[in-house]
């Protein structure tokens, strides 16, 4: 039986029209085509992008739902708005400014297919700085439920582009929840408590585009405040020690607040991705 899937993406008024019209063609020309799309409009858009991404609603009537919130609420609360509207169990999330590989919903489907049990399925993203083909590093991370825990006490063990997830699992979880830089860390540890399998397909399904700012994202107060919570939220659960709580935040307070984001940058792409020779 084909099983039948929904596309989730939230747009706001900081995105590129072009960077959203790579990132939905590389949905509507998946090999397995989605059932719909559905994108929430997160808060008004400046008139180039609102008539890019409405175009694109008019030209597919029967494919693409937009979802408006008048006001722009956060990614988090976006998705979980975009999420209750999708009329399939199985949902693959999709940026607007990334791009997924032609075959990507193909390869997750067959491990639904093959694997009842399994909740949510990504894989390995590829990164690349302006032409989708300049690819300067991958994160891979691990294939099965059991080491994608292990390492889930450590950072994210999901690349949240490239998921496809049932929606009950998720809405079970309690859905997608605003924290700066880390909605899907947050939902995928709730995940795990709740016994939810989780898988990844080892092979790359986006090219995700980067920016000069990336490095300096990962890093300042607030962006800590984001990981402190999630370790001590971990913790306070007993998912983690005490010692692997003392550990992962001092790790994160040198890195976070202390580097520069210079070095914090070389810092990133020494230890967390796989470079490009």
């Amino acid at each position: 039986m084909e099983l039948k899937y929904s596309v989730l993406m939230s747009v706001y008024e900081k995105e590129k029209p072009k960077y959203f019209q790579l990132a939905l063609e590389s949905m509507i020309n998946q090999t397995a085509k989605p059932d719909e799309i559905v994108i929430v409009q997160d808060g008004p858009l400046p008139k180039e992008l609102f008539d890019t991404v409405w175009g694109y609603a008019e030209s597919y009537p029967e494919l693409i739902r937009i979802i408006v919130s008048k006001k722009n609420i956060g990614l988090g609360l976006a998705l979980n708005l975009g999420l209750l509207y999708c009329r399939n169990e199985l949902v693959a999330r999709m940026d607007t400014d990334d791009i997924s590989l032609a075959d990507r919903c193909e390869k997750q489907l067959a491990i639904f297919h093959e694997y009842s049990d399994i909740d949510i399925v990504g894989g390995d993203i590829s990164e690349f700085f302006g032409e989708e083909n300049s690819i300067i590093a991958y994160r891979r991370v691990p294939v099965d439920d059991n080491k994608i825990k292990a390492l889930m006490k450590k950072k994210c063990p999901l690349n949240h582009v490239s998921v496809m997830f049932k929606k009950e699992a998720v809405l079970k979880a309690g859905g997608y929840q605003n924290l700066f830089l880390n909605e899907d860390y947050y939902l995928w540890i709730r995940m795990a408590e709740n016994g939810s399998i989780m898988a990844n397909t080892g092979t790359v399904l986006v090219n995700v585009r980067i920016g000069s700012e990336m490095y300096k994202r990962r890093g300042g107060k607030r962006y800590f405040n984001s990981e402190y919570f999630l370790q001590k939220y971990m913790y306070d659960k007993k998912l983690i020690s005490l010692n692997e709580y003392i550990f992962n935040i001092s790790i994160r307070f040198v890195v976070q607040i202390i580097l520069p984001s210079r070095i914090r940058g070389w810092i990133f792409k020494k230890f967390a991705r796989e470079k490009i020779e």
